[in-house]
């Protein structure tokens, strides 16, 4: 139950900085974990995700990360919509998306670049029909762009600071 707890955190961090580049202060991110542990627990349940799939989260931000999980997909989807950042359509919601980046310690212009890096992801992967799939495609291109740019976050940073979260 603990490990549960623990490997449910981890992913709940993991998914929540596809979104932003987080500060990393412990305050951040203990409300992002808070705000996603409860959103996560729900997706798991709505979309019948399979046990492994905290795991493969859990190496998303490694720059090496790779997968084809339609269960990772359908976390994010669910993510993302319980989170108000994308529209009925499956589109970006450029406003909340911006807001939600600031809400949690991102400067305007950093926020504003995060969201043009979505909406370029959303237009230049391939189309697929399957949404899970597609927001998965959609985050493994986000994923590369903020490699590219120095900005993604530490994954090993992240699970040092749940870590001493949890304690």
């Amino acid at each position: 139950m603990v490990r549960d707890t623990m490997m449910l955190k981890l992913v709940v961090v993991m998914c929540l900085t596809m979104t932003v580049v987080v500060d990393s202060s412990q305050t951040v991110m203990k409300s992002m974990t808070k705000n996603f542990l409860k959103a996560y627990e729900v997706c798991a349940k709505e979309y019948s995700l399979k046990e492994g799939t905290a795991g493969i989260l859990i190496g998303f931000w490694k720059d090496d990360f790779s997968t084809t999980s339609r269960d990772v997909g359908c976390a994010i989807l669910c993510l993302s919509t319980k989170l108000d950042l994308i529209d009925p359509e499956g589109k970006l919601h450029h406003g909340k998306a911006t807001e939600f980046a600031m809400q949690h310690g991102s400067g305007e212009e950093m926020a504003k670049k995060l969201v043009e890096i979505l909406h370029n992801c959303e237009q230049t992967v391939t189309p697929n029909e399957d949404k899970c799939m597609r927001a998965l495609d959609i985050a493994m291109c986000f994923k590369k762009e903020l490699h590219t740019l120095g900005w993604a976050p530490d994954p090993e940073l992240l699970f040092e600071e749940l870590i001493a979260e949890m304690r």
